[in-house]
């Protein structure tokens, strides 16, 4: 394909979403983004993992103040992605909303860092002997939050965009080589995993035993670095521009649908179809390059958006809120299916989030002590968890995919919602593990010497484990589900959709330790000393909740019906039968 006058190759594929598929693959522009990610990841962590100690120890915000600045944060954080992604599919494109994200992502750091390092921007770090240190000023606070939402802002529009993006660069025809865009998601997933590791060791320890600067400005760089290889990698980058607004064509399906609901279709029973009523579809070369999707059964309400109305020899026109293609309503359809599914992974999502909450005060019962001397920090079983699951991944994708092709005969192995299966089914064993670890321990105490640290914390090496294999299954399997069945014009947004249950799921959780505290009194089930309380009941209960949750999906999972592409020769699809009622 030739370029139109006064332009050159390069900026004819930047500028046609329908040219992108022509470049063939290349592995640099996938491995740039890893890079990118890995890079954006430690970034992130940073700042994100000893944000609540940075508020305490250097701004001296009281206890209520900081809890509630954080949660505000992180629910900011995962909320802008949606936007992002809207932003993505709709005006900008992939390309340019990561660009613009990096912008904000830059100055945000740059600023933080600066408050840190200029002692006229922090309260001073020695407080009088005998009284509280002084907390910040109204203008050290709002720097400091100015750099944290700007920062806020930059990594939700990449977290938005990059993955698709990275996806994006992997032909959607490529039957021949399926693997490689899976193996893309499982790495960008370890991509994640790693960049928090980094943090959680490297930076963190920077940042509270040299200089806080110091940390936030080796994050600063890594921004950088990335930001430089994003940029250098373009002419080997596909870019497909939006196409539109997805939430117009949404709302044109509804609006037409409901228009025509005293249409009445037959039921689909594979009989030959009417001759004069037809389904609208554009045919291949009026679609613009764009992926078409095959009619499916179900949600047969939403096929009357597109049947094509006769009124007196006039034909309805394309693009009339009375007349959508079948693309269009199965986008929606797909919609419709997917947000059962998503709404479990909030629920996974909770229980997921034990993790980082109550087995970290489990194990801040327990004997830290390794060998008589030297003594684990709690927290960092959450970074060892981190190497379980890197090893999850060699271990998923160099021995479980292989063995689940040769079973099954799929190119991938497992399907993504069975992979979704086996990860939900692992945070349910990491659950009762806990509680039969919890068991353990309180009978210690009451038939030993009562001093709280008579079980070793080793004790809780299998339950990270079983949790590190179900991020790894489940949280693979979701990037890839929520990416691989959106329609091409959704993918940043269903994308998003993973960001938005975590979110979610850290308000669900929230919300039921409020009510077992509520419920079950003081010192109730999660008393101040663990030891005169019952944890062990807490983790039967989200056991239970997992358990129900598994279930579900299980039944959902059975009744989904995924997305069908269309054949490339194929023609605008009549439907089984359709009359005027």
């Amino acid at each position: 394909m030739s370029p139109p006058p006064g332009s050159n190759g390069h900026h004819q594929h930047m500028e046609s979403g329908g040219d992108a598929s022509w470049k063939r693959f290349t592995w640099k522009a996938p491995a740039i983004v890893l890079v990118f990610e890995l890079l954006e990841s430690i970034a992130f962590s940073g700042v994100a993992l000893n944000l609540v100690v940075y508020l305490g120890t250097v701004l001296h915000g009281s206890t209520a103040f900081n809890a509630a600045h954080v949660d505000t944060w992180n629910g900011t954080t995962f909320i802008v992605p949606v936007i992002g992604a809207f932003l993505a599919d709709s005006y900008w494109g992939k390309y340019k909303t990561i660009l613009a994200s990096i912008a904000f992502y830059l100055i945000g750091l740059v600023l933080l860092t600066v408050s840190a390092a200029i002692p006229s921007l922090r309260p001073a770090t020695a407080c009088q002997m005998g009284m509280s240190c002084p907390p910040a000023t109204k203008t050290q606070f709002s720097v400091f939050f100015a750099a944290l939402y700007l920062t806020s802002i930059g990594t939700g529009g990449v977290k938005s965009a990059l993955l698709p993006f990275g996806a994006e660069q992997y032909d959607d025809d490529d039957t021949d080589h399926p693997e490689r865009k899976q193996s893309f998601f499982s790495w960008f997933f370890a991509a994640i995993n790693l960049g928090i590791f980094i943090a959680g060791t490297l930076i963190s320890w920077l940042e509270q035993n040299v200089a806080w600067a110091l940390g936030f400005g080796v994050g600063t760089g890594c921004l950088l670095v990335a930001a430089v290889a994003f940029v250098v990698g373009t002419p080997w980058y596909r870019v497909q521009l939006p196409t539109g607004s997805p939430l117009k064509d949404i709302l044109r399906v509804l609006v037409a649908s409901l228009r025509k609901r005293n249409l009445r279709l037959l039921q689909d029973d594979g009989a030959a179809a009417s001759d004069s009523v037809v389904l609208h579809e554009l045919d291949k070369s009026s679609s613009g390059g764009q992926q078409r999707l095959a009619r499916t059964k179900g949600l047969r309400c939403l096929d009357k958006a597109a049947v094509v109305v006769d009124d007196d020899g006039r034909q309805e026109e394309e693009g009339a809120w009375s007349l959508c293609t079948v693309t269009e309503v199965e986008g929606v359809k797909i919609l419709v299916r997917m947000l059962p599914i998503w709404a479990t992974c909030v629920l996974y999502a909770a229980s997921l989030g034990q993790m980082t909450t109550t087995f970290i005060q489990q194990g801040m019962a327990m004997d830290t002590r390794l060998g008589g001397r030297f003594k684990v920090p709690v927290a960092s079983l959450v970074s060892v968890e981190v190497v379980f699951m890197l090893l999850w991944v060699l271990l998923h994708d160099a021995a479980i995919i292989p063995v689940a092709r040769r079973v099954t005969g799929r190119p991938g192995g497992l399907t993504q919602l069975q992979r979704m299966g086996v990860g939900r089914f692992l945070v349910v064993l990491a659950l009762a593990t806990a509680a039969l670890v919890e068991r353990r321990r309180l009978r210690a105490i009451h038939q030993g010497s009562g001093d709280g640290e008579t079980l070793s914390i080793v004790w809780q090496v299998p339950q990270f484990v079983l949790v590190a294999g179900s991020d790894v299954f489940c949280g693979i399997a979701q990037l890839e589900f929520f990416y691989g069945e959106a329609p091409a014009a959704m993918r940043s947004i269903c994308s998003a959709f993973s960001f938005l249950a975590l979110s979610l799921g850290f308000y669900v959780n929230s919300l039921v330790v409020t009510l077992v505290a509520a419920v079950t009194g003081r010192p109730g089930w999660l008393a101040p000393d663990l030891n005169e309380g019952h944890l062990d009941y807490y983790f039967w209960l989200w056991t239970v909740i997992s358990v129900v949750s598994l279930l579900l999906y299980m039944v959902l999972a059975a009744r989904y019906t995924p997305k069908q592409v269309a054949a490339v020769d194929s023609h605008p699809t009549p439907p089984a039968s359709s009359s005027d009622e």
